[in-house]
């Protein structure tokens, strides 16, 4: 199945790249309008390290000699893929300061090896190799990947590839939100879950066996985070060790706002 789908989009690219298929008025005028906008990759990647470099490499050269030996991050950051949220921007971390992991809706799975390997690859290696002594779960306003997740029905098809069933991590959160909020316009239901969503993803962390074992003995602390691009706000809070998951689900009041 997957050799006869690769085969009909080489083909597809084939065709384009011979110019076979034949554009209608609108597509023509809609490449030439891309062809002649300012956007330039190659351009914006070059002034980006070259400003990089510039202002912050080579201005810390024993900083950058040192990091190139050994990374030593303090922090393991799960982050939603949306390009408005940077946790190196927002939260103004240095190359070397937190491990990163990006994926939509900013969801951690389960412990499991055979669906979510590439996940647990990133939370083994930052706890047991380099014992990072945080893990931060951000979530944020807006986010698409909740939206979708708060309204999908048990009895529809999927309609992507991957995102609904990725999304599916977050049903044990969308099923709290629903009981006890929904007599909420959908709205606030998912600015709620976007929040409830870090809550799961703290306790399913608890499901890895390094992760648990870094908690219990007080080596790991394990942290989620709001990030409200609207009004320009951050909210941090730590786990609850008090619920038991993955039935309940809660956390400590807010650190800073």
């Amino acid at each position: 199945m997957a050799e006869n789908s690769s085969k009909v989009a080489l083909t597809e690219v084939e065709k384009l790249l011979r110019g076979e298929d034949q554009l209608d008025d609108k597509e023509t005028s809609e490449l030439e309008e891309t062809k002649s906008s300012k956007h330039d990759p190659i351009k914006k990647i070059k002034d980006g390290f070259m400003h990089f470099k510039t202002h912050e490499f080579d201005k810390n050269s024993d900083y950058y000699n040192k990091l190139a030996k050994r990374q030593r991050p303090k922090f393991l950051v799960f982050a939603c893929s949306d390009s408005r949220v940077c946790p190196s921007v927002i939260l103004n971390f240095r190359p070397g300061e937190a491990f990163m992991c990006r994926n939509i809706a900013n969801l951690v799975p389960g412990f499991n090896q055979v669906r979510y390997s590439g996940t647990g690859a990133v939370i083994e290696y930052a706890v047991a190799a380099l014992k990072v002594k945080t893990i931060l779960v951000i979530g944020h306003s807006r986010c698409g990947g909740i939206a979708r997740l708060m309204s999908l029905s048990d009895t529809d098809g999927k309609t992507f590839d991957f995102i609904d069933d990725w999304v599916k991590i977050g049903l044990p959160a969308k099923a709290k939100v629903k009981q006890k909020f929904g007599h909420l316009c959908s709205c606030d239901q998912n600015k709620i879950c976007e929040k409830e969503a870090v809550n799961l993803s703290l306790v399913n962390l608890l499901t890895y066996p390094y992760v648990r074992d870094g908690v219990a003995n007080k080596t790991l602390k394990l942290m989620g985070g709001y990030y409200d691009f609207v009004n320009g706000t951050f909210t941090v809070w730590e786990l609850d060790l008090d619920f038991k998951p993955p039935h309940e689900f809660g956390a400590k009041s807010s650190l800073f706002t």
